[in-house]
């Protein structure tokens, strides 16, 4: 029997619903899903099986007008991803329609992408408009780019995405498998438990810090008994900002890291154990291992 295999890169503006794309897709949760934007920082890959097709997600960091190091290697990250898929996957939101950004990523998409690297746009969140308003819609973005199909999808809901995934599955190149059948991401499970402790202190906290702290898996330790302890460390930029992670009498930290336990149970299949402590690093968004532990290169944040 033929098996196909393929990267797929899902690209678009940040909160266009790549993660929630990726998670219906895979069927777990592999990447974190929050209203803030450019939460997704590593590529982190999910895998998915069609038939006798293995489809191995990129999800790729939100595109975006970049202002910082951690942004300028994060954006670069996104159009690597992109340009070393087999098939891409843009992303716009119904509702808020042909706007700027995407724009501007189209036009990229014409400039930098290899020639005849297939390229689907995907309306997401179709639940919040009128059809006629979503025909437009695609009339409008496919004047602008020759996509080589287009989806009407509700990543939050599941609307559309079998079909999405049926056409990819058939579109990939026929290969054998590059991971085993039941292995859902390969980011090492160190990353990923970090990535859910960032998703909940995110969730949690507001206006700019979530992008002023990052989350380390400093030890991992399977018990005898079928249980895990992680030890992990949040670092912050600044003195205030430890404060406002720990809360009033250590309440704040708390109830992340009971939030976080839980999905990381929950993933793991088992029992976990996790302690969380908040340390002081002034200048962590200049330091190279730090973006090495999010998957990014450093460099890529040279101006």
């Amino acid at each position: 029997m033929t098996t196909r295999a393929g990267f797929v890169a899902l690209i678009g503006e940040p909160n266009a619903g790549k993660s929630t794309l990726l998670n219906r897709m895979v069927g777990a949760k592999v990447s974190i899903v929050t209203h803030k934007v450019q939460t997704t920082r590593a590529r982190i890959r999910g895998i998915a099986m069609a038939g006798q097709a293995q489809i191995v997600f990129v999800d790729t960091p939100g595109i975006f007008r970049p202002r910082r190091r951690l942004d300028r290697s994060m954006v670069k990250a996104a159009w690597g991803g992109a340009s070393d898929a087999d098939v891409i996957v843009l992303l716009i939101e119904a509702h808020r329609g042909l706007t700027e950004g995407a724009k501007m990523i189209i036009n990229r998409l014409a400039d930098e992408m290899p020639k005849g690297q297939p390229v689907a746009l995907a309306i997401n969140k179709i639940d919040r408009v009128k059809a006629e308003t979503l025909l437009a819609l695609a009339e409008e973005v496919n004047a602008a780019y020759p996509f080589a199909k287009t989806f009407m999808i509700s990543a939050e809901k599941g609307y559309g995405v079998a079909d999405l995934r049926n056409w990819l599955a058939e579109t990939l190149p026929e290969g054998p498998w590059f991971y085993p059948e039941d292995q859902i991401a390969d980011l090492p499970m160190r990353m990923i438990a970090a990535e859910m402790t960032r998703e909940k202190l995110t969730l949690r906290l507001h206006e700019e810090l979530p992008y002023q702290l990052t989350v380390e898996t400093e030890k991992w330790e399977d018990k005898p008994d079928g249980t895990t302890r992680i030890d992990q460390i949040v670092y912050v930029a600044r003195d205030g900002h430890k404060g406002i992670v720990l809360g009033n009498g250590g309440e704040t930290i708390k109830s992340i890291g009971q939030a976080a336990r839980a999905d990381i149970s929950e993933f793991l299949g088992r029992t976990v154990h996790l302690f969380l402590q908040v340390k002081v690093r002034p200048n962590w968004l200049d330091e190279p291992e730090r973006y090495s532990e999010m998957g990014l290169d450093f460099k890529d944040g040279d101006a």
